[in-house]
């Protein structure tokens, strides 16, 4: 109850990163679950961590090219890495998306390719940037720094935006997700509908990992998607609950880090794998009592 109060008191010195967490947790399952019902799970793993390689190679151009002294510029890091982050990741959901469409290759080998270069590439390069490598090593192992007024404001406004087209959207990106054969039936432009979803799937990836690191975004793009898959009847079910579970955890895994000194992206991430788990079960043994399947997503 102590570590409770501390945590909701004006004056917690990390009650920036405390926000910012929750608007993750809030966040990444609502693009989550898309990834889940097209079946792109090993995309969402992937994307995060390539996220952090545009972050890390954005953060080292200044120190190759010898035009930025960085102790000076703390906005402009933190803007070249958005700018990293972001080109990184809307350029691999394109790419890979493209692919996979064509039918080309093996989209599991190539993604999980993909992951692992990209997180070695990532403490490659940091371990040779010493300035960067203060904040941002830590980052990438989802050790939650401090986070500043404005990070968080851009944080909160960037994924407001992406909730607001979201909302606007939803039947549309739904229906090209849910059933493309009848999108094309109905004459939508199934072309405009993935781009305008993959670059709201990158922009939310590219915010989560510049607050939270890729550690904390890749499980919350799809564990809350993935535990409320097992019980959601409907669509509104599935990203209402996803959505809620996901900021209630980053909530409750960042009072766990607080009180027994653990680092943040690990807690949350085994309490979401810990609800997963227990989740799974539970439907097991309903489905079990019931004698029946689990109901669809319509």
């Amino acid at each position: 109850m102590e570590t409770l109060r501390q945590i909701l008191s004006p004056d917690f010195l990390l009650r920036n990163s405390v926000y910012t967490s929750v608007l993750i947790g809030l966040a990444c399952p609502l693009v989550g679950v898309f990834l889940v019902l097209r079946r792109l799970v090993f995309m969402g793993v992937a994307l995060p961590q390539i996220s952090s390689t545009g972050v890390a190679i954005a953060l080292c151009v200044p120190m190759w090219l010898g035009i930025l002294q960085p102790e000076h510029a703390a906005h402009s890091e933190h803007l070249l890495a958005f700018l990293g982050s972001t080109v990184f990741s809307l350029s691999a959901i394109l790419v890979l998306a493209f692919l996979d469409r064509r039918r080309r290759g093996l989209p599991e080998g190539r993604l999980g390719s993909a992951y692992v270069v990209a997180a070695a590439l990532s403490i490659l390069l940091l371990s040779k940037n010493r300035y960067a490598e203060v904040g941002w090593l830590d980052l990438m192992k989802g050790e939650i720094i401090t986070i500043d007024n404005v990070d968080l404001i851009l944080t909160g406004a960037s994924l407001a935006v992406v909730v607001v087209a979201l909302a606007l959207f939803h039947r549309e990106l739904l229906l090209v997700s849910f059933d493309r054969a009848m999108a094309i039936t109905l004459g939508k432009n199934v072309v405009a509908w993935d781009a305008l979803l993959y670059l709201l799937i990158g922009l939310t990836v590219s915010m989560a990992v510049l607050s939270v690191g890729p550690l904390i975004s890749f499980g919350f793009l799809l564990i809350p998607a993935l535990i409320a898959h097992l019980f959601a009847a409907n669509m509104r079910q599935f990203t209402i609950f996803a959505s809620l579970l996901g900021g209630a955890v980053s909530f409750v895994g960042f009072c766990i880090a607080y009180r027994y000194d653990l680092p943040v992206g690990p807690a949350d991430v085994v309490l979401l794998g810990v609800i997963y788990g227990v989740a799974f079960l539970a439907r097991k043994i309903l489905r079990l009592n019931r004698g029946g399947g689990r109901p669809s997503l319509a």
